[in-house]
């Protein structure tokens, strides 16, 4: 699409949406995959000084109803489905399962993906198919819609995310902070300019996809969109996805990376990615072997890896590095432009050479201006262990030569004996064994250590798990972190349970080991991962 396309189509669909009633601070859920629609809807919304509801498209009826009635939602728009691994993947019937079940949805706008859709009603629930084909067959321009003027703290969308207990929290974020922050961050940590192709391989339901839309966008690029499964029906298709449309910023976890190195380097040199001139990455911390190998094997050896932290929540980054600057493997670089960013002891003061909490002082134009109506629970999670100052729940430490890393959330913290530790220390050390391709650590409630180190891994194609590798596996990471973190159990596992994002749920692999509530489970991509881990070696 052009901008000009874009312009014509986000006014179509702003036009239907103000004929069903929607206007300023109504909210609309928008439940779709990575599709030119999922954009034009974003923008439609905001057109009309709605609020927009990223809902990710892997999301059941339980999770969507809990989101729109939070809101109190107008309308959705959906798409009928999607495609992924060859089949199509219905979202019809559980969008109209759960708009049913919101008395305050009054329109549900369907995106035709897989089969035609017929406009009807539903209940007291308008079903309206969009585009009309009969308008479409027409070719005759929508009638321009007056976009609607709103204060710069209005606002833009509400970003829900999970939380160990009670419902998801919706981070509220506004027009003008918001758009000028990632403008920002995508101009000058990316280097984005008007000639660049983005892509972030991101649901629009997790935060990275308003940041790769809003962003890529507002500096006047190409925001590129992949829809499915990056290794499905070859396991090259990311590759040939990046050579095809000549991606120039790329942006991935490092889950999927770990993933694709299972696959080796020629499913990637098979393709011609000379194009790419700046790599991205976030969610999670990295480990050195697949760092290295995103920037040798993808990233040609030439292109910097911007590794960015920030958050829902933050709307924006705290940490990031810049093309301009050295870089460090696995490193973050320091603060993001304009973030008074700290790493705090446990006392509250500043520290450097261990691990801290990650803190941020003063406030940034990108922050969430609250959690929908809970003013309280936004208190309470950020601000209330020191005064004024934001606490975000990750553990970093900065070097002796001033390079900021992430060891981890603070809440995903092993204390045994006494001593602190975090999981991605213990997994670094366990994927840099060769049989290894995933691993996650989690503490586990100890009578006399208060908690012991139990150590989760996925082990490479065709390794078979024996008692001489686990024992070899605890001694490695004896070796690297010491005899008090001896791992008390080394257990193989057929898979991990991760978002659709990719960051590994180590609250679930705990709570699945103790027997506990795992807390919200709507991200996990595929359920049958916590079985898995209940039927681990």
């Amino acid at each position: 699409l052009t901008y000009e396309d874009l312009d014509r189509r986000v006014n179509s669909l702003a036009g239907l949406l103000r004929s069903k009633g929607i206007g300023v601070g109504d909210a609309v859920g928008i439940y779709m995959p990575m599709i030119p629609e999922t954009v034009i809807a974003a923008l439609a919304v905001a057109k009309l000084g709605a609020i927009f509801l990223p809902v990710f498209s892997g999301y059941g009826t339980e999770a969507i109803v809990v989101r729109l009635e939070d809101a109190d939602a107008k309308a959705m728009i959906c798409a009928d489905g999607f495609y992924r691994r060859g089949k199509a993947v219905p979202m019809l019937e559980t969008a109209l399962e759960a708009v049913s079940q919101v008395d305050t949805v009054e329109s549900l706008i369907v995106v035709p993906r897989i089969s035609p859709v017929e406009s009807a009603s539903q209940g007291s629930v308008s079903v309206i198919a969009w585009p009309d084909p009969n308008v479409e067959r027409q070719s005759v321009p929508p009638e321009p819609v007056e976009t609607v003027l709103v204060d710069s703290e209005h606002p833009l969308f509400i970003a829900y995310t999970s939380g160990t207990t009670g419902k998801p929290k919706g981070s509220v974020h506004v027009h003008g902070g918001f758009t000028v922050k990632i403008a920002e961050e995508v101009a000058f940590q990316f280097d984005c300019r008007p000639e660049d192709r983005l892509f972030w391989f991101a649901d629009f339901g997790w935060i990275m996809g308003p940041w790769e839309v809003v962003g890529a966008l507002a500096n006047g690029a190409t925001v590129c969109l992949f829809e499915g499964a990056p290794d499905y029906p070859e396991m090259d298709r990311l590759w040939d996805f990046l050579e095809r449309h000549e991606v120039t910023i790329l942006g991935i976890s490092p889950t999927l990376v770990r993933s694709s190195m299972a696959h080796g380097e020629e499913p990637v040199r098979r393709h011609n990615l000379s194009k790419l001139r700046i790599l991205g990455s976030s969610g999670e911390p990295w480990n050195d072997g697949p760092y290295r190998w995103f920037h040798e094997v993808v990233g040609g050896g030439r292109c910097p890896i911007i590794n960015i932290s920030g958050g829902t929540e933050v709307g924006a980054c705290f940490l990031s590095p810049h093309p301009v600057q050295p870089l460090a493997p696995m490193s973050l670089g320091g603060p993001a432009l304009g973030m008074a960013v700290d790493v705090f002891s446990d006392d509250g003061e500043p520290v450097r050479g261990e691990v801290g909490e990650l803190v941020c002082t003063k406030p940034w134009p990108g922050m969430t201006r609250g959690l929908w109506k809970a003013p309280q629970r936004y208190v309470e999670t950020y601000w209330d262990r020191w005064p004024d100052v934001w606490v975000h729940g990750d553990w970093a430490i900065i070097d002796e030569d001033g390079q900021w890393y992430l060891r981890g959330r603070s809440d995903d913290t092993i204390k045994v004996a006494g001593k602190r530790l975090g999981p991605a220390e213990v997994e670094s050390a366990l994927v840099a064994h060769q049989s290894v391709l995933e691993a996650a650590a989690v503490g586990i409630p100890h009578d006399v250590k208060g908690e012991a180190l139990w150590c989760y891994v996925v082990l490479g194609e065709g390794v078979v798990p024996t008692d001489e590798l686990r024992s070899e596996l605890v001694s490695v990471v004896t070796d690297a972190l010491g005899k008090s973190f001896k791992p008390s159990q080394m257990l193989f596992t057929a898979a991990l349970p991760k978002t659709r994002s990719a960051k590994v749920l180590r609250r679930a692999i705990r709570a699945t080991a103790v027997g506990s509530d795992p807390g919200d489970l709507s991200s996990l991509e595929d359920p049958s991962a916590i079985d898995a881990v209940r039927d681990a070696v």
